[in-house]
């Protein structure tokens, strides 16, 4: 029997990991809502980013987009800087029965002055969609390998009338998953929008 040389040994495992990551990526996006698919077409969840993160601090970036409101009063990661890719008006929107909310104009430059291109970054927001639209910001602008955190940080609305919760984002999320959470502030991972915003 021959013997398989110890590079294509690592060739092999190589190219075994990819195809796993890659089939891992394309369950993810067949169960995702279309709101909260990505050019890049990367997904972790909150679990899955934690675990990720505590594994390799140094090198695994959390960046929550939410508004500067949403990580003060709901909570946070710890570890995870908030630069708002959307900001609140208080404008009411009848259609979606909510204040409606409108695209930062610093959210770009405000990513590039705290992250390079290179760097691996996990993006949430509440529950996936606007994390989505701001994976899709950064791939525009360079950067490879950013990931959606597919169920935000309050998770997805419960959908059954038979409990107290339905209605409430208590089905999965950062907060409801049992990793680190804080109401603490560090201001020095926050990049609040200028007023002209």
């Amino acid at each position: 029997m021959k013997q398989i040389s110890k590079t294509k040994w690592i060739l092999v495992v190589v190219l075994l990991v990819f195809t796993f990551q890659y089939a891992k990526g394309q369950t993810y996006k067949s169960e995702l809502p279309k709101e909260k698919q990505t050019s890049l077409e990367l997904y972790v969840t909150s679990k899955e980013a934690y675990e990720n993160w505590k594994k390799d601090p140094d090198n695994i970036k959390i960046l929550d987009v939410r508004t500067p409101d949403e990580y003060i009063t709901i909570g946070h990661a710890p570890m995870a800087w908030n630069i708002p890719a959307f900001l609140q008006t208080y404008n009411w929107d009848e259609s979606k029965q909510h204040f409606s909310i409108k695209p930062s104009t610093q959210f770009m430059a405000d990513i590039k002055a705290v992250f390079q291109t290179t760097d691996t970054i996990y993006v949430m927001c509440r529950s996936g969609g606007r994390s989505a639209w701001a994976v899709n910001q950064l791939a525009a602008a360079g950067f490879k390998n950013v990931y959606n955190i597919t169920d935000g940080f309050e998770g997805d609305t419960v959908s059954d009338p038979e409990s107290i919760y339905n209605g409430q984002r208590m089905k999965n999320g950062w907060k409801n998953s049992g990793v680190p959470w804080t109401y603490k502030i560090n201001p020095e991972l926050m990049k609040i929008p200028n007023k002209k915003d």
